[in-house]
């Protein structure tokens, strides 16, 4: 088939675009921007399309012929953009994309959301239908667009939504690699109790479910959490990240409100400045948020069945991270 994956210079977007290339489908992979790694999605074989979700003519260059799409782009964790950027890029183009889809004739729309939409799970683990509490503007804008997803079903497009839990593996440049770092100092500070609850998802996993989601009569009209087999506690995370290493790490705890009072003081002060800041709200969330859930529906709809457990993924991971260097 003739596939389209949105944002696919990105973490989750470029694994998919090469395991859908292995695949023998021809890939068109859409982001916004050149880089390295649009050109190394170039030598796998992918036709690269530079351009926004928020541009009718893109998008429309862009499906011209697709069979599926697989809507990955999203504005996330930008700097020195205002909150409107958010909802253009992650509602307003969502919508355009899914009334171009509509208007091709495409066979399948697959939306990747986020499990953040349901915020802090208060009665762990959550299914698909808990509570929606997105704490940020990132994942309330990506809630937002399930709806207006759910609308083009009904106007006849087949959709199906996917809400990945905490993705890592082999190829993440960022997402896992601070933890890693920490670990690899010896000393691990860990705010609060250490007994929050975390759901990783190896990235190869999440990329099966994308698979499955594109397969025709699965998953119509649905939204699904999609996770590893079990989950963990932060602290058993940062342990199981030592083995995985081979070192051992130190633990020690401190009061976790201090570091939520930095986060906002951070943030308000970092962004009239316009540069990074070294700790935000959503970081500190770490600590204290539980994200735990429930995949048994994407296992009976879609077949869902994660291959990969937690200390092979992270032994995997720490392998990539030392072979490109980030690590010694």
């Amino acid at each position: 088939m003739k596939i389209l994956v949105t944002g696919g210079t990105g973490f989750t977007g470029k694994a998919l675009v090469k395991r859908l290339l292995d695949d023998g489908h021809q890939v068109v992979a859409m982001d916004y921007k050149e880089g390295l790694k649009t050109e190394e999605l170039r030598q796998w074989g992918a036709e690269v399309i530079i351009g926004s979700v928020t541009e009718p003519d893109v998008l429309r260059r862009a499906m011209q012929g697709a069979e599926v799409v697989h809507h990955l782009a999203a504005a996330f964790r930008e700097l020195h953009v205002p909150n409107s950027y958010y909802y253009h890029v992650n509602v307003e183009g969502t919508r355009k994309a899914l009334e171009e889809a509509l208007r091709q004739g495409v066979r399948k729309f697959i939306y990747c959301s986020t499990c953040g939409v349901h915020g802090n799970v208060d009665n762990p683990p959550a299914g698909e239908d808990a509570p929606i509490n997105a704490a940020d503007y990132y994942q309330q804008t990506k809630y937002l667009a399930e709806p207006i997803v759910k609308e083009y079903q009904g106007k006849g497009l087949k959709t199906c939504i996917l809400r990945p839990a905490a993705i890592y593996g082999p190829g993440d440049p960022e997402r896992f690699f601070m933890i890693y770092k920490r670990v690899a100092s010896g000393t691990f500070p860990m705010f609060g109790s250490g007994k929050t609850l975390y759901h990783p998802l190896y990235i190869d996993s999440l990329v099966d479910a994308f698979l499955l989601a594109q397969e025709e009569g699965k998953g119509e009209g649905e939204a699904y959490l999609i996770a590893d087999e079990k989950f963990v506690s932060i602290e058993e995370l940062v342990r199981k990240v030592a083995q995985s290493m081979g070192v051992r790490v130190n633990i020690p705890h401190y009061p976790v409100w201090p570091l939520i009072i930095a986060g906002h003081v951070f943030e308000k002060v970092c962004k009239p400045l316009r540069v990074a800041p070294p700790i935000f709200p959503r970081r500190v969330d770490w600590y204290r948020q539980n994200r735990a859930f429930k995949i048994q529906k994407a296992k009976r709809d879609l077949g869902y069945n994660p291959q990969v457990d937690l200390d092979e993924g992270l032994r995997r991971t720490a392998a990539w991270y030392r072979a490109e260097g980030y690590l010694k």
